[in-house]
């Protein structure tokens, strides 16, 4: 029990950090996103290599080179979560970071349509409210919006797919990011050195509290990515799906409260309708999570049963 309570812990305090980085990004003006982006590719690899050479753990990478399934995968991963990484940070510093909380609301309700779609999975019926109800409210928001919201649907799709991408390669957080941010180290770097000889880079040419908020953003980066990872091997899956809901809440919070971004009735609608999509989807995984274990129950007494000696019958 202590050990799920501190996973709970990592599990909260990972999602709250996620919730709370668009109070984060607008302190990196006047660093434009793509500049914010690199400099996030950078530090984060030096904070996990950090991390790695704490703990001395460095036989991971023969066994990982042996791989070139797992580092192709990986290589995939690290694009997708540079498109997911640079939507972010461009919707929260152009005032979208209600569109952006909705990614990442949608975002289990896609993770359902690709495990229909690539792992032939087979969807509930409540499965299929859910999804419908949330393809709904994508109308009702284009609607509202004049235009797909393209910034909640890019950060819902890059994000299943680097998720789906990470279940494939089956690697530890820590080692999978150092790879992720290895793969985009080159590009990174190359294009810090371009503004820097352009004259565009804002690192050491503005403030010193900027050039330390730039590189606190690959702390922001590998601290909640390690909380998670502790959380994941302590708490159950269905937990962590209740506990992912806490980084969208807080996005839109921040972007109702502090950005004091506009909410017409219609927005309202659609949101209210992705929350209904999300309360089934919820209800029928916990139903269907409680149904499991019930099932397991029973068959390990039945086994239990089947494996105690019979009483004698009596011949007489």
């Amino acid at each position: 029990m202590p050990d799920l309570r501190r996973g709970v812990f990592f599990g909260i305090a990972a999602y709250t950090m996620w919730g709370l980085f668009p109070l984060y990004w607008p302190l990196l003006k006047p660093s434009g996103a793509v500049e914010i982006l690199a400099h996030r590719m950078v530090w984060s690899l030096v904070i996990v290599l950090a991390a790695l050479a704490v703990r001395r753990h460095w036989s991971w990478i023969k066994e990982l080179a042996r791989q070139p399934r797992k580092l192709a995968l990986l290589s995939v991963g690290a694009v997708f979560v540079t498109v997911n990484w640079g939507t972010y940070i461009y919707a929260v510093n152009s005032g979208h970071v209600v569109e952006s909380a909705l990614g990442y609301f949608i975002n289990p309700l896609v993770n359902v349509l690709f495990g229909v779609a690539l792992l032939r999975e087979r969807l509930r019926p409540l499965q299929w409210a859910a999804v419908g109800a949330g393809a709904l409210s994508v109308v009702v928001l284009t609607v509202d919006y004049g235009r797909l919201p393209w910034i909640a649907l890019t950060l819902a799709f890059s994000f299943g797919i680097y998720g789906l991408v990470k279940k494939r390669a089956n690697v530890a957080a820590t080692e999978s990011l150092a790879v992720e941010t290895l793969v985009l180290l080159l590009p990174a770097l190359g294009y810090l050195l371009f503004l820097q000889t352009t004259g565009g880079a804002t690192f050491g040419h503005d403030a010193p509290w900027h050039a330390l908020l730039l590189v606190g953003a690959g702390v922001m980066t590998a601290l909640p990515l390690l909380c998670f990872g502790a959380a994941a091997i302590r708490v159950p899956l269905s937990t962590i799906g209740l506990l992912q809901y806490i980084a969208p809440i807080l996005q839109f919070l921040c972007g109702v409260l502090i950005f004091k971004e506009v909410m017409p009735s219609s927005r309202w609608i659609g949101f209210s309708i992705v929350w209904l999509a999300l309360a089934i989807f919820t209800y029928d995984s916990l139903r269907a999570a409680r149904m499991t274990r019930t099932a397991r129950k029973a068959q390990k007494a039945q086994e239990a049963q089947e494996g105690m000696p019979q009483p004698e019958r009596s011949t007489t």
